[in-house]
């Protein structure tokens, strides 16, 4: 059997840390996930033993290079049985470890009853404070081991994670304090409040009947991961190459900074031209508003934006649609452009969280019967679902077809995100992802 070890530095105190709950990260390439799979590898031998471990999404735990790709060479390296139909390994010691998804918030109740002794999350900032809280009631044991929980994560400012390790982070750089990197501390949560203690006696002496649970963040970088950047000495070059606010997240770990207005999208960015080529794949991305205008305020506009690809994959804006309406005119001009458009033109409808989403996308499936149509559930900040569509347009492979939307549409784009509206973007980035999502899948036959 093969002998699996951390490498020094941050991934070994991670492994090697007593905390109850322990997150690991701050910044992309520093082995985060490959910690994560490795950590419940020693409680194999334990028959009673159950791991599971979340990403946001099954897309997520499923995709190329994701969790399960890993797990197949971690796992199958010392003596797991795969069960890909149930996404779960089983050990010759009687152990299992499983991958899950909680993609709507009401997932969490799926896990209503059961005992987990081991649960991780893997890019902990993509999941709800909620979910994470509930989960943490189902983290018991009765066997030998005890319970705990590990997770993984990149900076995001404006996420509930920010504020749970804000103590390890300086409030004035946005780095992580060095010092501070695996230090414990416990806290007791009362209501949705975390009271916070340097010792667990005296906090639980403080709130009599309360049991207080450990948490550490450790701090981890590229420059941690000597096997990556040995294999892949690139890696470190492209993550210089991104935008400020991205490389600042992603390769120093920064957890304070936010993005400004350009950061994401500017004007030179966009050259104009008079057609996208006519072989080429569409897609029309909708971004749909709450409720209509009523005189009062600046309600957000439902915008429908359309994104062609050419065989060289280059993407051109061929069209933005921008209204304000009552549910049943949104609903015709919806249904008048997908009629324009033509049937070999995708839709791609968002689908907001809990029931009231699922059961617009319902309504708007039976409207758009006969046309090709997708409606995936919105996970992640406006900001990283831009940040794909972002990066091909700083990198010069985005065109803008001319027209009489184009001054509003760049206007909104160069002001994202600080901007009053956001509707244009969260269009145009519903519609990329759609339309690169097609063309992984299709890309033997897209232009045949």
């Amino acid at each position: 059997m093969a002998a699996i070890r951390p490498q020094a530095g941050p991934q070994e105190r991670f492994l090697g840390t007593a905390a109850d709950i322990a997150i690991y990260g701050g910044a992309a390439g520093g082995g985060k996930s490959f910690a994560l799979l490795m950590e419940p590898l020693r409680h194999m031998m334990r028959p009673d033993f159950k791991a599971v471990i979340f990403r946001r999404t099954a897309k997520q735990v499923k995709n190329e290079g994701g969790l399960w790709d890993a797990s197949l060479a971690l796992y199958g390296a010392v003596g797991g049985t795969p069960k890909e139909s149930e996404l779960a390994w089983k050990f010759e010691g009687g152990g299992s470890i499983s991958f899950a998804h909680l993609e709507h918030e009401k997932n969490k109740l799926d896990w209503q009853g059961t005992e987990l002794a081991f649960i991780g999350f893997d890019e902990l900032t993509h999941f709800s404070e909620s979910q994470f809280f509930y989960l943490l009631s189902r983290n018991r044991s009765t066997g030998a081991a005890r319970p705990y929980v590990r997770a993984t994560c990149n900076p995001d400012a404006d996420s509930w994670v920010a504020d749970l390790i804000r103590w390890w982070i300086d409030p004035e750089t946005g780095y992580p304090i060095a010092d501070r990197s695996g230090v414990l501390r416990w806290f007791i949560r009362d209501e949705e409040a975390l009271i916070w203690g340097d010792e667990k006696d005296a906090l639980e002496a403080a709130h009599p009947g309360r049991i207080a649970k450990s948490l550490t963040f450790i701090a981890a970088s590229i420059e941690d991961n000597r096997i990556l950047m040995a294999r892949d000495p690139g890696y470190r070059a492209n993550l210089l190459a991104l935008a400020t606010v991205d490389r600042e997240r992603l390769l120093f770990g920064n957890w304070k900074i936010r993005p400004a207005a350009g950061a994401y999208f500017r004007r030179g960015w966009f050259p104009v031209v008079a057609a996208a080529p006519a072989a080429a794949r569409r897609v029309r991305g909708w971004d749909l508003a709450a409720g209509a205008a009523d005189g009062g305020g600046q309600p957000d506009w439902t915008a429908g934006v359309r994104i062609a690809r050419d065989p060289q994959g280059i993407f051109y804006i061929e069209h933005v649609e921008r209204l304000r309406g009552t549910p049943n005119e949104v609903d015709r001009a919806i249904f008048n452009l997908a009629s324009s458009d033509g049937r070999e033109t995708l839709i791609a409808l968002p689908q907001d969280p809990g029931q009231a989403g699922k059961a617009q996308a319902q309504a708007l499936a039976r409207l758009l019967a006969g046309f090709r149509l997708r409606s995936q559930p919105v996970t992640g900040s406006k900001v990283v679902r831009a940040m794909p569509f972002s990066s091909q347009c700083e990198a010069g492979n985005v065109r803008l077809v001319a027209g009489p939307w184009n001054a509003g549409f760049l206007n909104e784009l160069e002001n994202f995100p600080t901007g009053r509206h956001d509707d244009q973007v969260d269009a145009a980035c519903e519609a990329f992802h759609a339309l690169t999502d097609v063309s992984q899948k299709l890309q033997q036959d897209m232009y045949s």
